[in-house]
This record gives C-alpha cells, structure tokens and sequence, in this order.
C-alpha cells in the first residue's frame, strides 16, 4: 500500500495549473505536484485511464475532465468559465510536463486572453531527461513529433543538417526505421541517443555513432525520444586561409567583432565568410 506523504494542504490561488506528472515511474512525483492536483476542483487529462493509476496511487479524488487532441477546442469554453467562476484546474498530460507536444497550448492561450492566471508546476520533462544523459551539448533545439510525410521529413532534417547544436525530438517506435536513414543521410559525422521507456522497467538507451546505424531488428513499443549530438567544428578549417591572414585576424581579434572581420577580410581574400567565423571563434577559444 501506497503511504501519501503527510502535509497539511495550504490554500492556493484559482487559476490554471499546469503540473509535470510521472514519466514511466510514479514515484518521480513532487509533494507540490500531489499538493496541487489534490486541492484541484478539476483535473484535465489526456487519458483518464493513464491518469487515474497516478491519482489512484496518491489517493487523489478530485474530478476529472477528458482534454485531448480530439476535443480540446470544444471543451476551451466551458473550461474558461469554471476558471472564471473561481475554480481551481490542474492540467497534466499521460506523460511529463503538459503543452510540450501535448494538449494545452489552446487553453493556456485561451486562459492568457482572458488574464486568468496560470502556474507551472515543474517537474518531469521527456526532452531535459533526454539531454542530460546524452553526453551531448546542453545548447539544443527541441523538434516536438517530425511529420509522418516523407517529403516533409527529409526537407525538415535537411535544412537541420548544419544546424551546429543538438538536436532533440520524439518520433513513434513504429516510425524509426523510417527515420534512419534519413538521420544517416544528413548527420553522418555526429552521434545519436535512443532513449525509450525512460524511467520504466525496460528503460534503455541505445547509443551509436550516425555513420553505423543500421535498422533496428527488434520491434520497439511507445514513444521513443531522440537526441542528435551538435555538429563538430572543423578545427582544422584555418588551412585555406594565409599566415598573413591569420596575422591579420589576430590583430583585428580584440578590436573588431567577429562580423566586422568577416565582412572586411571576405572582399579581399578568396575563402567564405563561415570559414573566417569559424576560424575567429576558434581562435577566441584557444585564449
């Protein structure tokens, strides 16, 4: 039997309160969190059926109100009232921190329009999770889910191929062997992090360099998170430039911004304008 933390409830403001719940194991959950959906006149779930195992577990009573994909534009209104009436609503998704790739971002647009307060509640977050084991740079770009359409697809993570940070995104374990190749197609000189059941009993990362993936064999379930390691700078990208234009760099270095000598050296030298960027924020590292 679940023993529920001992806490005396404190009075909280009416508004709409957005709450992180669990993302595989029900224990990653805060006392605030608990605090808040228990104080809720109204819960609004992505699917009830997943939910009430979390508020089940935590003997949390508060009524619930299904809000997904489907009907979220038709319940925004009736919400809005209850919000105006002075109630307190909580919103969770099945998984995370709700409006990042689920439902939520309506009504919290709905809720700003009206000036009905709104409050995060932090907590556990897919993406975060994700980057922090990652071993890859902490300056991302977060995808959401990439479109089912192939064309679509493979123009998105084309235009993403210079992209020079990390990469994050969900994609179904149904879908990735469709999107492999296209990740070896146009990220060949990086790594790559799987990350699916994060937190559950069969929680497993599986990690590769781009250039050796294969598809995978086995049939994965659920949704699986993917980070994309941040593109590695040529530091050998001084080589098409002249011991005298390096000289000039250097002495411009501390007087000039990085674009003022782009721009000066790019009309008189033969070498591109990235690879005197790269080549000034190479030499502003060393120091």
């Amino acid at each position: 039997m679940m023993i529920k933390p001992q806490f005396k409830l404190k009075d909280y403001e009416y508004g709409l309160y957005l709450v992180s719940t669990p993302l595989g194991n029900l224990m990653d959950i805060t006392f605030r969190a608990i605090e808040v959906l228990e104080k809720s006149d109204y819960i609004l779930c992505e699917d009830t059926r997943v939910s009430k195992r979390l508020l089940d577990k935590y003997q949390i009573k508060s009524k619930l109100i299904s809000n997904h994909k489907f009907n979220e534009k038709k319940n925004v209104s009736k919400i809005i009232e209850y919000l105006k009436s002075g109630k307190i609503i909580s919103l969770i998704s099945d998984a995370g921190t709700p409006s990042i790739s689920d439902p939520g971002l309506i009504l919290v647009n709905k809720c700003i329009d009206n000036h009905i307060k709104i409050f995060p509640i932090p907590g556990p977050s897919a993406v975060t999770t994700a980057i922090s084991i990652s071993g890859f740079s902490d300056k991302f770009l977060f995808l959401g889910f990439l479109p089912d359409k192939k064309n679509q697809l493979s123009k998105i993570l084309q235009n993403l191929s210079t992209f020079e940070n990390s990469l994050v995104f969900f994609i179904s374990a149904k879908k990735i062997n469709k999107i492999i190749p296209e990740i070896k197609k146009n990220f060949s000189d990086r790594k790559v992090v799987f990350c699916r059941e994060i937190t559950k009993i069969f929680e497993e990362f599986i990690r590769k360099n781009v250039n050796e993936l294969e598809l995978l064999e086995k049939e994965l379930k659920g949704e699986l998170t993917v980070v994309i390691s941040e593109k590695k700078i040529n530091k050998n990208i001084s080589e098409k430039l002249s011991e005298s234009d390096k000289n000039m760099i250097k002495k411009m270095i501390n007087k000039l911004t990085f674009k003022e000598i782009t721009d000066i050296l790019s009309q008189s030298i033969n070498v591109s304008k990235k690879e005197i960027y790269n080549y000034c924020l190479n030499l502003k590292n060393e120091k």
